[in-house]
């Protein structure tokens, strides 16, 4: 009869030690994250989803535990958000540190969260030389030249990195390029916000969600843009390799909002709302943890030729102008 409570308390103990061994590897395997920027809602948004201790799968598997704020002082939009969302972090219990490499001795991954572009090469180098790999936050570069070189770093340091758009893991935009409804995709019309800022292409400060959106359902192949543009909206059609067309309308007057039309083999189907951050999130956590980016250097660069390329276009009045010669001259400048 003494054997029995021996077994209890053996068999509570083996539970006991099994669970604190789950627990540790579960430890073991979260990614440290740090931030570089503090003038997006990105930067709050994305913490929220990766400290939340309700967090499952591989987003349980990353925390933001320091961040630098940044900033550029020549953009409203990002010196006066520096304060607010620093002070944000903080109530998130995330450290603030005072440079990008004090930050990175703190983490494991790195989140490149400056709303402006321009700085994003030299933010990203240190990155880079550091070996962590990094998701760069929407637009990539200030320039297509900045963008080419990012990539070519990232390569020639062999560290995995990606950017992206929430809108291409949105469901209603992710699942039409292999809809059953849809067939083949024979084109597509897309629309969403198009704010300017002066200090970068047009179409990168925001057209970029759209234009992001309008790649995940073509595929890449791009190799004409023709730009319509008027002060209230752009039109700008992509002409791909093996002949389909697709069309961006970039809205800055009247409603906004998110939405477009896939024309395929089968069926005409509308672009599904907008899903929110915690599909990006997801497909980050993911990349963090295999390594393997969602989105290609090679596509990535592709959408910053054709934004680019829809701004030579309307420097020439509206003709067409390929990707190839936008790509050769952004290569020159460097």
């Amino acid at each position: 009869m003494s054997i029995r409570p021996i077994s209890i308390v053996c068999l509570a103990a083996a539970m006991l030690l099994s669970s604190t061994l789950v627990r540790a590897q579960e430890n073991a395997n979260v990614k440290k994250a740090g931030i570089i920027g503090l003038d997006t809602s990105h930067v709050t948004a994305f913490t929220k989803l990766f400290n939340d201790p309700k967090a499952e799968g591989d987003i349980a598997l990353v925390k933001v535990v320091a961040a630098f704020p940044g900033g550029s002082q020549d953009i409203p939009d990002s010196a006066g958000r520096v304060e607010t969302f620093t002070r944000q972090m903080r109530e998130l219990n995330v450290e603030i540190v005072g440079s990008i490499e004090e930050l990175l001795p703190k983490v494991d991954v790195v989140l490149l969260e400056s709303v402006d572009g321009r700085p994003h090469l030299a933010q990203v180098k240190p990155v880079f030389v550091a070996g962590k790999p990094v998701f760069i936050d929407k637009p990539v570069a200030g320039s297509l030249a900045d963008a080419l070189e990012i990539y070519r770093l990232a390569k020639e340091y062999n560290v995995p990195c990606f950017s992206s758009s929430s809108l291409r893991f949105s469901p209603g935009v992710a699942s039409l390029k292999n809809d059953p409804r849809v067939g083949k995709v024979l084109g597509c019309f897309v629309y969403s916000p198009c704010s300017i800022e002066p200090h970068h292409p047009d179409l990168f400060w925001y057209g970029v969600h759209g234009v992001e959106a309008l790649f995940t359902i073509m595929g890449p192949g791009c190799v004409s843009v023709t730009r319509t543009h008027d002060d209230g909206v752009d039109q700008v059609t992509g002409v791909w390799k093996d002949g389909r067309i697709a069309t961006f309308r970039g809205i800055r007057e009247g409603k906004s909002g998110y939405g477009g039309l896939v024309f395929g083999e089968k069926g005409i189907v509308p672009v599904g709302d907008y899903g929110g951050y915690k599909p990006l999130c997801e497909q980050i956590a993911t990349f963090f943890r295999t390594g393997k980016p969602p989105v290609s250097a090679e596509e990535t660069i592709e959408i910053f030729a054709f934004m680019e390329a829809a701004d030579e276009s309307k420097r020439q009045g509206g003709k067409p102008v390929t990707l190839e010669s936008v790509i050769e001259m952004a290569r020159k400048k460097k």
